[in-house]
């Protein structure tokens, strides 16, 4: 029966540092070598009517899979198209106005190569990403950037891995250069990722999340304090606004103040909300962001905001459970 090898922990914390170095110098080398090449090839991109079809095998097909998603994310309309697919039916993908990112560390894939003339014939241009400047993707591409690396992480220097996160952080480079010189804005980011914490605190308002209509806890100032208890506890939102004949906002009650009408032993029914309301509550807009909402709350330490229009007219009510479920905090 065979057993494992004992684990040398210090060879394995060597191996990792190292990997990391050699990456981290891969990806430093590359700065000095940025160049009026990579400015055409934003060049070609910005000035392209289509999108950016981006092509590799492999390792670098899984690397260019990734630069397309972000480039597609910050601004750049693109798509990944696998090098072997293409020359079976996925050709089609690709259309005048497009620009081709081609990524090959040899710059010899075949499959890669065999999509050149392909692309001459409709008049798309193509970016080269290789280690290899003198290859044949790097001549024949309009464009070539150069990410070679003097060694790989691999021990054999046989295994992509300084090479790819070259190819990664070169990719990562163009997209926000793109971003850059589109003007591209945290508000557009999130209209691309409605699903995501940043689209949901850029995107949800206030008006998204608060409670109106007979959800919304309100009462007179005249009303007794038991009857102000039992509305509290039927919508369940540990406050209740104290609304005038206007239904302008004149106060709120909450647990805080309940606490306080306690200590002072406060007869409940002869007590009036107007006796024990927090005056000047609080409040924000319907228009605010949600995110602003959650600032306020935890700015002044509350749990809890009455929404008022311009005018001071009660329009709903909002507390911290609200916004976590809507999961802008």
């Amino acid at each position: 029966m065979s057993t494992a090898p004992a684990t040398d922990l210090k060879a394995l914390l060597d191996a990792g540092r190292r990997t990391i170095e050699i990456e981290a110098r891969a990806v430093d080398l590359l700065v000095e070598r940025l160049d009026d090449a990579f400015a055409r090839a934003c060049e070609l991109v910005l000035c392209a009517t289509g999108r950016v079809v981006v092509t590799g095998l492999g390792k670098s097909g899984h690397v260019g899979g990734k630069i397309a998603a972000t480039l597609a994310s910050t601004g750049t309309p693109s798509f990944f198209l696998h090098a072997a697919e293409a020359s079976h039916g996925d050709l089609g993908m690709i259309a005048r106005g497009d620009v081709a990112l081609a990524i090959s560390n040899s710059g010899e894939t075949p499959e890669v190569l065999a999509l050149l003339p392909h692309l001459r014939r409709l008049g798309v241009p193509v970016i080269g990403f290789t280690g290899a400047p003198e290859s044949s993707l790097a001549r024949d591409a309009q464009v070539h950037i150069d990410v070679s690396v003097d060694e790989e992480a691999c021990p054999h220097n046989l295994a992509p891995t300084a090479s790819t996160t070259a190819t990664l952080a070169m990719g990562d480079a163009l997209a926000i250069a793109l971003l850059t010189a589109r003007g591209f804005t945290a508000e557009d980011f999130a209209r691309s990722h409605p699903g995501g914490t940043l689209g949901r605190r850029l995107l949800l308002h206030v008006s998204d999340v608060m409670r109106r209509g007979d959800d919304l806890p309100r009462v007179a100032p005249d009303t007794p304090l038991a009857q102000g208890l039992l509305e509290m506890s039927r919508k369940g939102m540990g406050f209740t606004a104290v609304v005038d004949a206007a239904n302008h906002a004149a106060g709120v009650f909450t647990d805080g103040d309940l606490r306080r009408v306690l200590d002072r032993q406060l007869d409940l029914h002869r007590t009036t909300m107007a006796e024990v309301m927090t005056r000047s509550p609080r409040t924000i807009t319907a228009t605010a962001l949600a995110a602003e909402a959650a600032l306020l709350m935890e700015t002044h330490r509350i749990t809890g905001l009455l929404v008022v229009d311009a005018a001071g007219h009660l329009d709903g009510a909002l507390n911290i459970h609200d916004l976590l479920r809507a999961g802008v905090v």
